[in-house]
Parts: structure tokens; sequence; C-alpha cells
């Protein structure tokens, strides 16, 4: 499977807010330049999260976004499924392109692509944005660290 761009700004968005909790909302430009976003691009991405419940918006001159789910507990899959759909490494496995197989199910090789997606859905089910957070402040301990 492959994550599209937009899922990635999307995932990299929601780390940006997820590092931010409790904290006034994040404008769209602030996000935009500590993730490498194009704020037009994010605009649209952050409309998108918000109708799908993941962050809330603030008008005016101290608005912008706030993660809504804690950073604890939103998992990397929930954004990615929700902003790509489902988790598959080939086309046959969403039910959508299953019909159109002309194996119809009988391939020697579903078991493997099962597996496969299991694998990879571990990953993205078990991490956390809380688990980004705490692995990017660990580097930076250790980046002080070699630095001293």
């Amino acid at each position: 499977m492959r994550v599209s761009q937009k899922c990635q700004y999307a995932l990299r968005a929601v780390f940006e807010l997820a590092k931010r909790p409790g904290a006034e909302p994040v404008s769209t430009t602030q996000i935009a330049a500590a993730q490498a976003i194009p704020k037009g691009f994010l605009e649209v991405i952050l409309v998108q999260l918000k109708n799908g419940g993941f962050v809330r918006s603030r008008r005016g001159m101290r608005g912008g976004y706030q993660l809504t789910p804690s950073a604890q507990t939103l998992t990397l899959g929930e954004i990615i499924r929700f902003v790509d759909g489902p988790i598959a490494p080939i086309d046959c496995m969403t039910d959508a392109s299953r019909s159109e197989c002309g194996l119809n199910g009988d391939c020697a090789f579903m078991p493997f692509w099962e597996r496969v997606r299991d694998a990879v859905a571990d990953v993205y089910e078990t991490t956390t944005f809380q688990d980004l957070i705490d692995s990017e402040q660990a580097a930076s301990q250790r980046h002080l660290g070699s630095n001293i």
C-alpha cells in the first residue's frame, strides 16, 4: 500500500497539532511552516480532517486548529484509513476490486497478501501520535547529548 502525498501531509498536520495539546489554536501558516506543507493544500486537508472529527477550528485573529482526540489514543492508522481508504497492499483486496479479479477469490497469493496487509495494519494501528512525539523528543535528547 502506498500512502498518498495528501495522506502524508495530513499525518504531518495532525502530528504538529498533537505536539501542542491544550495550546491555543495553531494557524495554518504555523502548521505549514513547521511541517513543510503547501498552505493551500493544507487548508483543504484540515477541512477534511475537521469534517472527520479529528480537528476543530476557531475563526478570528487567534483562530486556527486544535486536535480533537488525544495524541495518546489517536493512531496513524485512523488518519491513513480516513484519508486514503482501506489498508490493502494490492487493489484486489478491496471489496470493489475483488469482484473484478479473474481468479475471484481462488488466488494462491491471497493468504500472502492478507499477511502483508495485517502486518502493515498492525504497525499503523499500534502507533499513536504520542509515540511519534516521544520518538522525536528522544532523538532530540540524543542529538543534544552528542553535542556536549
